[in-house]
């Protein structure tokens, strides 16, 4: 998926992009609202060992691009086994860029690539409780609130609430 708007571009992840990957994720603001699997410190060799993993076909791990850097990211974890039509979402973006829509444009073209080009039926995202940014991208882009799920999550030594999310693609 290729997709270029006025303001950024939706890409495959090159290696080229390992330094700007390792700038704007290397971001304590950008680490505590995402998965304590994303590193932090991020490193050089954590945006190489990224880039090599995401640019395995059929991508759903893509690059958002300001400026000709990659500022950012937005994909999809497909399941397996019986909930294999399903797949969870995420993004970033760098902080100069928040707060421009970026994400939530690039979600909805990630929305659209899915729902047309994979048989997946279902996306789901879990937010923070305190990630209220990332609750109205989903909003915006008709996730349905469906649950708070209570003490489900830890991060920084904190217990927290997450918010949990699903959008259905059209029968």
């Amino acid at each position: 998926m290729i997709v270029k708007k006025e303001n950024y571009i939706l890409r495959p992840w090159r290696e080229s992009d390992c330094n700007s990957l390792a700038y704007y994720a290397n971001n304590t603001s950008i680490w505590n609202n995402l998965r304590d699997s994303f590193p932090h410190p991020y490193t050089s060799d954590d945006a190489d060992a990224f880039i090599k993993m995401a640019s395995v076909e059929p991508y759903s791990q893509f690059a958002i691009e300001v400026s000709g850097r990659a500022v950012g990211g937005i994909g999809f974890v497909r399941q397996n086994d019986i909930e294999r039509l399903n797949a969870e979402v995420g993004y970033w973006i760098g902080e100069p860029f928040q707060g421009l829509g970026i994400v939530s444009d690039a979600l909805s073209e990630l929305i659209s690539y899915i729902f047309t080009e994979t048989d997946l039926i279902r996306l789901y995202a879990l937010t923070f409780d305190f990630n209220e940014k990332s609750m109205r991208v989903l909003r915006r882009n008709g996730f349905k609130q469906l649950a708070v799920m209570h003490r489900m999550g830890i991060k920084n030594g904190k217990i927290i609430d997450m918010h949990y999310y699903e959008l259905l693609k059209p029968y």
